[in-house]
Order: structure tokens, then sequence, then C-alpha cells
């Protein structure tokens, strides 16, 4: 189902900052002043290497930290200061979160039934326990798990198993959007793609939005229609998945998307990884302002740098 982005995003996060303080003397600046929106029934692939702020975004945003700044719109309302308890009840239904250890994130002293069950519970959103279990089993049986695993504890499971259990958890709820953060990569490459292609199959089903947070760039390339490059806590690129890889326009989105395998042995020999250094690349993160390049592609660069990078583009454009 193709997104319709001339309707009003469903999430939309404005200069968002999200800062740690160690001591009296440092603060970890973890998220700077972020923007990007999320439209219904898309999904926008988060990416950056480890440490760059991508999960620090998506805890922001489902306000498992309070932001130190910015705006958090979501579904209409603003969620980025105190939340009345009614809008804190909405935002906990209709924001699931799907967690990058499916162990971890999964309470060894409960059945499946019960982890799964835990939102409905909470929320009171069953009017029997038969209509509870129904609506678990059925929800099982969508991930791809068999009813009779209700009674089951997570040690029983495989990690792709458990993960399932975990997108289960955030399914029942009916969410308008799912932030999956890092889901896959403590899975096999083949158990991989079944959850994607099934996270993929569910959206088209419920129309919900993901925010897939991940550092695999070929997986978040096949999933993600708008991709967000992320370093160290800033958004240097964002656009359409076809904009992004086919002219990338910042240093550091450029050597990302060099290192991507080619899966053809003869490309793959002439393939050349770029390597980039912020410290002695002469870029100044701060300093940079969103440049537009065309159609939802924005660039973080100063002006001198956005004219040296469009010429830069245009010359590998030509050549190949």
């Amino acid at each position: 189902m193709a997104v319709n982005y001339n309707q009003e995003p469903l999430l939309k996060v404005e200069g968002l900052k999200q800062y740690f303080q160690i001591n009296r003397n440092f603060t970890v600046k973890a998220v700077d002043n972020v923007s990007f929106e999320i439209y219904p029934g898309e999904t926008y692939g988060l990416v950056g290497e480890s440490g760059s702020g991508k999960s620090t975004i998506g805890r922001s945003i489902i306000r498992l930290y309070k932001p130190t700044d910015g705006k958090i719109i979501f579904d209409g309302q603003d969620i980025s200061g105190k939340m009345s308890k009614k809008t804190e009840s909405d935002l906990r239904i209709k924001m699931q979160m799907i967690f990058q250890d499916p162990m971890a994130s999964l309470n060894p002293r409960k059945t499946v039934g019960d982890i799964i069950g835990e939102g409905l519970d909470i929320h009171h959103m069953y009017k029997s326990s038969a209509d509870r279990e129904d609506k678990i089993k059925k929800i099982l049986k969508k991930v791809g798990l068999a009813p009779e695993h209700y009674g089951r504890y997570p040690h029983q499971f495989s990690g792709g198993q458990r993960q399932r259990v975990g997108i289960a958890r955030a399914l029942i709820m009916d969410p308008k959007l799912i932030i999956a953060d890092e889901c896959i990569s403590a899975l096999d490459v083949s158990i991989q793609a079944q959850v994607v292609n099934l996270m993929k199959d569910i959206q088209q089903e419920t129309h919900s939005a993901y925010l897939f947070i991940a550092h695999d760039l070929s997986m978040v390339k096949y999933i993600s229609d708008r991709i967000g490059v992320l370093h160290l806590g800033h958004m240097l690129e964002t656009g359409t998945t076809e904009e992004i890889f086919a002219r990338p326009m910042h240093p550091y989105t450029r050597s990302l998307l060099s290192a991507i395998p080619a899966p053809n042995p003869i490309l793959e020999k002439k393939r050349t990884a770029l390597s980039y250094d912020y410290r002695t690349s002469g870029i100044d993160y701060d300093k940079g302002t969103y440049h537009h390049v065309k159609g939802t592609h924005y660039v973080t660069c100063t002006d001198e740098e956005f004219k040296k990078w469009s010429e830069e583009a245009d010359r590998k454009g030509t050549v190949g």
C-alpha cells in the first residue's frame, strides 16, 4: 500500500535533544537537534553506527526518557513535556516497541500468554478471560507461532521465536506506530529475513507505521520507504530509499553505502569502501542546516559544503 505524503504525519519530531549529565562537568549529547516525521503506514529507517543515538531517539519518542529539548507530536498530541494521564494511557496503547534482545526483554518467570497479554491486562482490553485467551492465541498465529505455545516459557523458544513473541506483544495493542529497535540484529541472517517479511505482511494488514532502527543498510533498504542517516547524534541526511541510494550527498552516507558488500563477485572485487573520520573531515555538524536536494531529500551542511557535495554528486552521476 502506497504511503500518502499529503496527509498529516503520524509522528513529528522537531529539534529533539537528549542529553545525559554524567557529572557536574560532563554531559553526553546523545541526540542533538534531530527532526523528522513518519506518516501513517510508512516505514522510516533510522541508520547509523553503534553509539550514534538511534536507540536513544526511539526511547525518547516512546518516553522511556524525558527529552531534554525539542518537540514530539504523536497522533496530534504533544508528548514531549509533562503528559496528562489520558495522553500517557493513549501513548502506551498506540505506540509500542520491539526490543533488540528478545531474551532480555521477556520476563523468564511468565508464560508467553501472560507476557503478550500484559498490555491487555493493564488497559482492561478484554471482556472475559476466554476473550483474552482468544486474542492472544490469534496474535500468536499471526506471528507464525502455534496457539499451544500459549503456556510455554521464553527459555523454551529459539531466538527467532522469542523475537516473534516480542512482535506479538507489540501487535496485540493494535498500535499506530511500532518502534523496532535493532529487532533483528541478534538473529541469524535467514531468520532475519523471515522476521522482516513477517513485519511487512503485518503492516499491509494493519497499516501501522514503523520506526525501523538498524545498522544493516541492505535490510533497511529492503524494508524502508524513507531513511534517516544518523551520526554522533545528528541527522545528516534524510530522503526516500531511492533518493539516498541513488544520490548520497553527505560523505558519511557515502561511506556507509560504499561498505555494503555486492552480491556479484565481479562487482565486489571492484568495490572500494570509502573511509570517513569526523575529526579529520573538516565538517562541523553544529554549523550545518537542512538543505533541500530534491523531492523529500535533505542534507545537513553549510552552504559551501552543499555546493561542493552537489558538484561531486553530479560528477559521479555522469561517470556511472
